[in-house]
């Protein structure tokens, strides 16, 4: 059953949680006085389909439905999960709390989105203390994987690991906090880092630009997939650790930082900051900056996804979960039907499938249609243990026809049929849909090989007999428009 998410809040950050949970098959109601709020929203979740699920090579459940709530008793009554994500004041949020807690008496797990504010803060006066706990996102949501997830005293270790399933089943990482301290972890190094740029600027060190490239073109990239610790550990070399310490341990006594001073915050420097942030950005309007940062994103996380790496490994041990609940129409059932069409892909296309004019790269059908070629070739037993005992196909000869655009974030699906199959060869016919509409075709004619000597070979018999019985199923079917036809040829 479709689970309802409440988000209080619809800004920056409430917008990115309610993307995150839709597009997890959630239904989210939401709660915000600003009457802009649906359009900001919407703005946000049109980032989010278009990125969120190419992160992923399963498709991710039914987008759930998203509605926003008369009022906040509306938004929260029957939800399974709360997320307040309203301005960073005590008092809103006590108040936000309230009159949550009165239609949910404590039952539901209220999450904060606070970037400062300890828990012990946030639960003064609540009726139902356990229930409220810090979960603190980074923006965009719908693509960044941490959720600091710091309980109140009060909490309950079911309460807790009630969170922690509602946060990884999202695709997200809960990194629990033991003990509380303001402003968490992350933003503590985020905050050290802004003042000592505050000061680079000030001192005409250096420029707004100058900073953000010091930080992308080095230290930021080795971070992103090591953290800080172990790219230490990696500087230190064979000795490691202790030697990096010993090595650079001297200069945290040297005048390197103003970590404990901080400029004064007055006009002067607030418009020589905003000036050079203008000159290196102001050609970008925000949405055009946002999806830059989310097409760089996407693809920095599809890379450490291709090592199994840091939030790489993240993705992918959640796409195996997402998998699991997809039934497909190519699994070993499919052998007893073998006179259907095949599905042997279905994904949604990730950003960096698309070219410069926006839709799927002509390299990418191949690609998808390799993709469906391997898929049926284990289908009829040609899988990882018989390529390894010295068998496989190679594609002698390929024909796409592109009939329709596909955009990032579409879900496509492609069906297999065999129009040749037995000893040495396979011909394969691959369509792919958008939805009904056939957007492409594939035409493959494969011969089977001999790893050892290179050269053409039958079948083992298993494989050829799977094969056989799919040709021999399918030949009655209408042969379809547009296989064997020459390129350029008309319709």
């Amino acid at each position: 059953m479709t689970k309802t998410a409440a988000v209080i809040g619809g800004g920056v950050i409430g917008g990115g949680w309610a993307a995150r949970f839709l597009l997890n098959g959630w239904d989210v109601r939401v709660s915000d006085p600003d009457p802009d709020a649906e359009r900001k929203i919407s703005q946000v979740l049109e980032n989010a389909r278009r990125s969120l699920p190419g992160l992923s090579d399963a498709v991710l459940p039914p987008e759930g439905h998203l509605s926003f709530a008369a009022s906040l008793e509306e938004a929260v009554e029957g939800a399974a999960w709360v997320q307040e994500s309203v301005p960073e004041r005590l008092d809103i949020k006590h108040a936000v709390y309230a009159r949550i807690e009165a239609v949910t008496g404590g039952e539901v797990i209220i999450g904060s989105s606070t970037s400062g504010f300890r828990p012990s803060q946030l639960v003064e006066g609540a009726a139902h203390p356990g229930a409220i706990m810090v979960c603190h996102p980074f923006n965009p949501v719908y693509l960044l994987p941490l959720v600091e997830l710091v309980p109140a005293p009060q909490a309950s270790l079911a309460q807790i690991d009630e969170a922690r399933g509602v946060i990884e089943a999202l695709g997200m990482y809960p990194l629990h906090l033991k003990k509380e301290i303001d402003a968490h972890v992350a933003d503590r190094f985020l905050e050290a880092v802004w003042r000592e740029a505050l000061w680079l600027v000030k001192d005409g060190i250096a420029t707004t630009q100058e900073i953000d490239d010091a930080i992308r073109y080095g230290f930021g990239i080795r971070w992103a997939q090591m953290g800080l610790f172990e790219t230490y550990r990696v500087a230190g070399g064979e000795a490691g650790m202790k030697h990096f310490m010993a090595q650079f341990g001297p200069a945290l006594k040297w005048p390197w930082t103003r970590l404990m001073d901080v400029p004064e915050f007055n006009d002067e420097l607030v418009n020589l900051i905003s000036d050079q942030s203008d000159a290196q950005s102001g050609a970008h309007s925000i949405r055009e900056l946002e999806r830059i940062r989310d097409n760089n994103l996407v693809a920095m996380l599809r890379a450490l996804k291709a090592q199994d790496q840091a939030a790489g490994a993240l993705l992918n041990a959640h796409e195996k979960t997402v998998r699991a609940g997809t039934i497909l129409s190519a699994r070993a059932a499919d052998i007893t039907r073998p006179a259907l069409p095949v599905v042997t892909l279905h994904r949604a296309v990730p950003l960096d499938w698309t070219d410069y004019n926006g839709h799927m790269t002509e390299s990418r059908y191949l690609d998808a249609f390799a993709q469906s070629t391997d898929r049926f070739m284990e289908v009829i037993g040609c899988d990882a243990e018989y390529i390894a005992a010295g068998g496989s196909y190679f594609t002698a000869e390929t024909h796409i026809r592109h009939l329709g655009e596909v955009n990032a974030g579409d879900v496509i699906s492609v069906r297999t049929r065999v129009l040749q199959g037995g000893g040495k060869k396979m011909h394969l016919w691959h369509e792919m849909y958008l939805g009904e509409d056939l957007v492409a075709t594939g035409e493959h004619f494969l011969l089977h090989v001999s790893l050892e000597t290179r050269k053409p070979v039958d079948a083992g018999a298993a494989v050829d007999a799977a094969l056989r019985r799919f040709a021999d199923a399918q030949a009655g079917l209408p042969r379809p428009e547009g296989a064997g036809r020459g390129i350029g040829a008309p319709r």
